[in-house]
């Protein structure tokens, strides 16, 4: 076999066995200038009705941290750059279970302080604290993920999956899971 035809091989099995599963890009949590915020580096803000005060310019609206989007399971949460949240089914409550490989694969949305909490189209927005002491936001009392797949704006490749003991799913903005 040709080594280009060896390395597309392994390259196609190492894929099929990852599933949805793959390595995840690491979030950074330190402070950003909000005006290019990568997907990594969320802002810690809630929707467009908050407003900072600025004294030369008057009000100024902040990006927000959790938008609606049109995804190919219809309406879902994204975050302020378009990319797909995850609610994880295995989740209790507000406490989030998913660590080590699972965050990994499914990395969860880190912000770098605590948010005033405030509503977004329906749900409540706000964050937790995880055992590592890093904030994940919340949306409706359920920690929010991403999916490392994702690798474009809208694009939603691991709906309705199970890993790591429980079920993963887009959300629509009401909270509730899109099946």
């Amino acid at each position: 076999m040709k080594p280009l035809a060896l390395v597309l091989l392994i390259a196609a099995i190492g894929g099929s066995l990852a599933g949805c599963g793959a390595s995840a890009p690491r979030s950074d949590t330190s402070a950003v200038d909000t005006s290019i915020v990568p997907r990594s580096h969320p802002s810690a803000l809630t929707t467009t009705r908050n407003r900072l005060a600025d004294p030369v310019h008057g009000p100024v609206s902040r990006p927000r941290l959790v938008m609606v989007s049109q995804t190919p399971y219809g309406m879902a949460l994204t975050d302020g750059h378009g990319f797909a949240l995850y609610r994880f089914t295995h989740d209790t409550g507000v406490a989030s279970t998913c660590y080590g490989a699972c965050a990994d694969a499914w990395p969860p949305y880190l912000v770098a302080g605590r948010l005033a909490r405030g509503a977004a189209d329906g749900g409540s927005v706000g964050t937790i604290r995880r055992t590592d002491r890093r904030l994940q936001v919340t949306y409706a009392g359920h920690p929010l993920y991403y999916y490392v797949g994702d690798r474009r704006p809208g694009e939603v490749l691991c709906q309705g999956v199970t890993e790591f003991g429980g079920g993963w799913y887009v959300v629509a903005p009401s909270g509730r899971l899109i099946r």
